[in-house]
């Protein structure tokens, strides 16, 4: 079969160049990269006496019925991190529950502002569960349950952070 001596020549397509479009979307990844690591730095230090005071009374099991007690701790929660608002990032608060059996966890639900305690079996609210193994391990005063990890506190306010 022979073959042609003209082509069609083929169409080709000129864009034009924009510089914004090179640049637009890889520094909004950065600087959504650079605010996701200061936040990281800020949840990595360590926790304040106050803070951890208030936190470590919500084994009394007063709290479940005081919601003004709830709105103190939560009020405390936001002074010990102003710079930032966690209102969408932190799910709650679980702490080995020591009111005896049959409770096992007792939890601080930051989207309800419920603190509540929690039977052996019971399942957690609101994501919280994936803190309930390290919670019962012991060896942390409580576990700060974020969306995307979660936050172990020792008794002197260091800070782990486990992925979840």
């Amino acid at each position: 079969m022979p073959k042609p001596l003209l082509h069609k020549p083929q169409q080709t397509r000129t864009e034009t160049y924009n510089p914004l479009s090179l640049t637009q979307k890889p520094m909004q990844n950065q600087q959504t990269q650079m605010e996701k690591m200061k936040l990281d730095r800020l949840l990595r230090k360590k926790r304040s006496p106050a803070y951890m005071e208030a936190l470590r009374n919500l084994d009394a099991g007063g709290h479940v019925h005081n919601q003004n007690r709830v709105r103190e701790i939560i009020d405390t929660i936001r002074q010990e991190f102003p710079e930032v608002e966690i209102t969408g990032i932190l799910l709650g608060y679980v702490s080995a529950c020591y009111l005896g059996a049959p409770y096992e966890v007792h939890v601080l639900d930051m989207a309800g502002g419920i603190v509540e305690h929690y039977k052996a079996g019971q399942p957690l609210p609101g994501g919280l569960e994936k803190a309930r193994n390290i919670a019962m391990r012991g060896g942390y005063a409580f576990i700060e349950v974020y969306v995307d990890c979660c936050r172990a506190i020792k008794d002197n306010g260091d800070v782990a952070v486990i992925s979840c």
